[in-house]
């Protein structure tokens, strides 16, 4: 039975990995055993996804970024050129600390910018976007934009990608017109168009 995935020439691929039916694996990356990769994601070059990470369907690599043990990434996530991810707070090269890897979770449709760093840890919200160059050093909010070291709530984005501006609890997104509410209290974020999680 011919695969069900391409994987370039040059690439390494463990055995022990689960990879979906329609996902591109491209030049010199290496997918290590006992990961899970779902359908239809990009890898692109020089990609390292090491062991126990899990990548939703339709998660788009770009080039340069190493995805270590502890992160999973759910559906639609965006990682950008060169993007970095750490699983340990206070590593150090004499003494090992893998039994202490900290979870780092991107949730549904969230991006993550080119150079942009995140600390192991944290949570970064559905459709959140995180700005080229951007330290993460605590959880992002649904729809929410950070931008800057450390990073900083600068506003907060459509599913669509371009930023809304609330007035009175309410928000029309200028590109598409999806409708969003904001709880004055907690400050949490929710489309109209889509049913609580």
């Amino acid at each position: 039975m011919a695969e069900q995935f391409f994987a370039h020439e040059s690439c390494y691929i463990d055995e022990g990995c689960a990879i979906g039916a329609g996902t591109r694996i491209w030049h010199f990356s290496h997918i290590m055993g006992g990961c899970a990769i779902g359908e239809q994601c990009n890898i692109g070059q020089n990609v390292v996804i090491s062991p126990g990470v899990v990548l939703g369907n339709g998660v788009k690599v770009q080039n340069n970024v190493s995805v270590y043990t502890g992160v999973v990434c759910e559906d639609d996530v965006f990682l950008g050129p060169s993007c970095v991810f750490t699983n340990v707070v206070n590593p150090r090269a004499f003494i090992s600390r893998k039994v202490e890897f900290r979870e780092t979770r991107i949730k549904r449709g969230a991006s993550v910018g080119a150079n942009a760093t995140i600390v192991c840890g944290h949570t970064v919200g559905r459709y959140a976007m995180v700005g080229a160059g951007c330290v993460v050093t605590k959880d992002v909010p649904d729809y929410g934009l950070v931008c800057g070291v450390p990073g900083r709530l600068a506003g907060y984005v459509c599913r669509c990608g371009v930023g809304i501006s609330f007035e009175e609890g309410r928000a029309v997104c200028p590109a598409c017109g999806e409708r969003y509410e904001q709880d004055e209290k907690t400050l949490c974020v929710k489309g109209l168009a889509e049913a609580w999680e």
